[in-house]
């Protein structure tokens, strides 16, 4: 139970906030800061050896419900341990999460498990919540792709949005691609054997505890010259001095030895532009440029990341450097009119930082029950509407249209009392 829950004066319960993510799911309660669980999200399944995905969305419906149930089950009843319905729920999305997905969630939730209402949040806007400031440039850099939303004054500019499938999906490809072909395992019986004689594939798991443990992205000029010397044709650029390699114990009979090379070059998969001259980097400069002029300069200088991939060592750095290089470049500036871009430091971790927004949005009691749609209006109309859907606006009991984001941080941020 949330901390001082029954010495309040018999008001509504806090509500459960959820960040449904490709590789991890947070949930919790609102007004707290953090999340009480943070677990890979995947089901096992009898007779699989490998378990299965939660957030999929090229399955069919049926399966989709039956695994949602199953996992949003084991949020409630062994994570949580909180009755469902006795409490609304605040589940944090992204702009590019397909309808029938959210649907599906929806339907699980309110006639599963019956909670009283469901409030979908879209993840970058209530990024900007946990800074206390209205405008900013949110990149989300999660496990399967990178997306890039400008908010200018509480208001997402769905038509500046831009994405990459460059994420923790990417890195983990290239990292296993370059353990099977250039690292060596010993064992109890024999040292220096390929690692595909000795396992058939890596798990995942492993792979991400490598990169999490040994890998790190390095600074501007040391990365460019990675690029060069690897693109470079019969090694006629020479490649910096590698750091050193290490040894990943992968049980207790079998050690990896991971070649220092491998450790600073897997993560210039980001930051290497593709035939398009795509990078993450350039996401932020492209959406800035899809921006309105007026806006540019302000959200240059709010820049804000979130998502686990952030958390690597050395790729904030690394990210503002790459920024700034490409921003001098004639595509870019011409059309920036600017050249000041600053990084915030939200209150929490990258990967918990979407979390906290929805944390503190679902705090607002007042405003929570206004927004959210309830389990009546569910079942009188049989869909969720959507947030940035104007030809079909949700009735006024369903959402308030006059509490805009400014109001809500003033209320959050409020020093009255």
């Amino acid at each position: 139970m949330p901390l001082f829950e029954g010495l309040g004066s018999g008001g509504e319960k806090t509500a459960v906030v959820i960040d449904l993510g490709s590789a991890y799911t947070k949930c919790g309660f609102a007004g707290e800061t953090g999340p009480r669980c943070i677990i890979p999200s995947e089901m096992p399944r009898p007779g699989l050896q490998q378990p299965i995905k939660v957030v999929q969305y090229n399955i069919n419906t049926d399966e989709l419900y039956s695994t949602l149930k199953d996992f949003i089950h084991m949020l409630y009843f062994r994570h949580l341990l909180v009755n469902p319905r006795d409490r609304r729920v605040v589940v944090v999305e992204s702009v590019l999460c397909p309808s029938h997905f959210r649907d599906t969630l929806a339907k699980v939730l309110f006639k599963h498990f019956e909670v009283p209402s469901v409030l979908f949040t879209p993840s970058h806007l209530v990024s900007v919540l946990t800074l206390g400031i209205n405008s900013a440039l949110v990149m989300d850099c999660g496990y399967t792709e990178t997306l890039v939303l400008p908010v200018y004054e509480g208001i997402p500019i769905l038509s500046a949005w831009e994405a990459l499938p460059l994420g923790g999906k990417a890195i983990h490809k290239e990292l296993e691609g370059l353990l099977v072909e250039q690292c060596t395992v010993d064992t109890d019986s024999k040292t220096g054997q390929s690692l595909p004689s000795v396992i058939s594939s890596i798990p995942e798991e492993v792979v991400e505890d490598i990169k999490a443990r040994t890998c790190f992205v390095s600074d501007l000029q040391r990365g460019l010259k990675i690029q060069e010397a690897r693109f470079s044709r019969e090694g006629t650029v020479e490649r910096p001095a590698p750091p050193p390699d290490v040894d990943y114990p992968l049980d207790g009979e079998k050690i990896i030895h991971i070649k220092g090379s491998i450790r600073d070059s897997v993560m210039e998969v980001l930051f290497e532009q593709d035939n398009e001259e795509k990078s993450v980097a350039s996401l932020v400069l492209d959406a800035l440029v899809k921006c309105p002029i007026d806006a540019r300069k302000t959200l240059s200088e709010n820049l804000v990341v979130v998502g686990g991939t952030a958390m690597l060592p050395g790729f904030l750095h690394r990210l503002l450097a790459e920024i700034r290089r490409l921003a001098e470049k004639p595509r870019y500036q011409q059309t920036l009119a600017t050249k000041s871009f600053r990084l915030h430091s939200p209150p929490a971790k990258p990967n918990c930082t979407v979390w906290l927004g929805g944390a503190i949005f679902g705090a607002l009691q007042d405003i929570l029950g206004s927004r959210s749609v309830s389990r009546d209006y569910y079942h009188q109309t049989g869909r969720i509407p959507d947030w940035c859907c104007l030809t079909t606006p949700p009735s006024e009991s369903v959402c308030d249209t006059s509490k805009t984001l400014p109001s809500l941080m003033k209320r959050v941020f409020s020093t009255e009392k």
